[in-house]
């Protein structure tokens, strides 16, 4: 156990804490309220740009490891366009570079983009597209006589980061159950670790479950004897919630409508190939994850957890509106978030409606 408390302190991470206003009644079921930024004139420009394009070696961040290693992204953009890949091992990381102005674009999970919106005052960024819907899961170890909720009481449950989006969902969860993590006055004992950690720990058997995200719940599956207590779609309308969607910082959208342009229908456009191409896709992913980490995943690990997740341009606009409530309830947010403008579809929509397909919800 010494030995498990040295590595919670190493990989404990720090938890952006940022203040907003807003009203919402029923954050569950309500739509996002979205707000189009003035994206200006988005007729073709030859002009040189270098598009600095943040995504993670991870099967939630498809679109661009498969666009960006079968061409279409190159395609979309335009000779013109160089894309400088920039790669991430956790979202606030992303919103640091962004801030920083290190980055244009990047494929990013919620919250972050939520904390991100907020601590800049709704200045910063926008979302233009989603990415993935699904693909994270609640699994235990068989032995540790997890049945039903209640019997976590007294449990060891491991999520990724502090505050991030499997974090915040647990949590929530718990409170949904009558139950709660430690420093909030209950009994289960929630510990931020890093996924890496997670599986090495669960092989230990220091742990007793944990919430996370594809591909580490099916890891934890078949490297660990885990089994699933809960697949987070259940809790979800028609299974669809948002993992993974598209970030533009504003200066970008502003200043190179065009290149954004490029940059949604690449997306678009790799995502139907997907659909189209599945065992290809899953093919390119995992040999852009190869290159970027040094390792491949096993086939059976991405064929298992490739069925957990949908992949979607729809950003799911309604799910983010809970997942920041949900943070606000857990005090990660010091106002009731205020998400008015955050998301910028215009161009995601003229896009659609070029490519022949239906509109994303709002």
């Amino acid at each position: 156990m010494t030995k498990l408390i040295s590595l919670l302190m190493l990989t404990l991470p720090l938890v952006l804490l940022v203040a907003c206003g807003s009203d919402d009644e029923n954050p569950r079921t309500a739509a996002a309220t979205t707000a189009a930024a003035d994206t200006g004139d988005r007729t073709p420009n030859s002009e040189p740009f270098t598009l600095r394009l943040g995504y993670f070696a991870n099967i939630t961040h498809s679109q661009p490891l498969v666009g960006l290693n079968n061409g279409i992204f190159q395609e979309e953009l335009g000779d013109h366009v160089t894309i400088e890949e920039k790669t991430f091992n956790a979202g606030p990381s992303v919103i640091e570079a962004l801030f920083a102005g290190e980055i244009d674009a990047s494929f990013i999970g919620p919250n972050p983009a939520i904390n991100g919106y907020i601590q800049s005052g709704g200045k910063a960024l926008r979302i233009v597209a989603g990415a993935t819907s699904g693909g994270a899961v609640f699994v235990v170890d068989p032995d540790s006589g997890i049945v039903e909720p209640e019997d976590l009481n007294g449990k060891m449950i491991a999520t990724p980061q502090l505050g991030n989006t499997q974090d915040v969902a647990l949590r929530a969860w718990l409170i949904d159950q009558g139950l709660g993590a430690k420093e909030s006055g209950g009994d289960v004992d929630v510990q931020p670790i890093a996924n890496s950690d997670t599986l090495a720990l669960f092989q230990q058997g220091e742990l007793d479950g944990a919430w996370v995200p594809e591909p580490w719940g099916t890891r934890l599956i078949q490297e660990a004897g885990a089994k699933v207590f809960l697949n987070e779609s259940e809790l979800w309308p028609d299974g669809k919630y948002v993992t993974t969607h598209l970030i533009v910082s504003t200066d970008f959208l502003e200043k190179r409508p065009d290149v954004v342009e490029g940059l949604v229908r690449a997306t678009v456009k790799t995502t139907e190939w997907i659909k189209d191409n599945p065992e290809e896709a899953k093919t390119l992913v995992n040999a852009q994850i190869e290159k970027i980490s040094g390792a491949a995943l096993p086939k059976a690990v991405i064929d298992a957890a490739w069925e957990n997740i949908e992949i979607t341009y729809d950003p799911i606009a309604s799910s983010l509106v809970k997942s920041a409530e949900d943070a606000f309830e857990l005090g990660y947010l010091e106002k009731e978030p205020d998400l008015d403008g955050i998301y910028a579809l215009d161009i995601l929509d003229s896009v659609l409606q070029d490519e022949g397909l239906p509109p994303v919800e709002r």
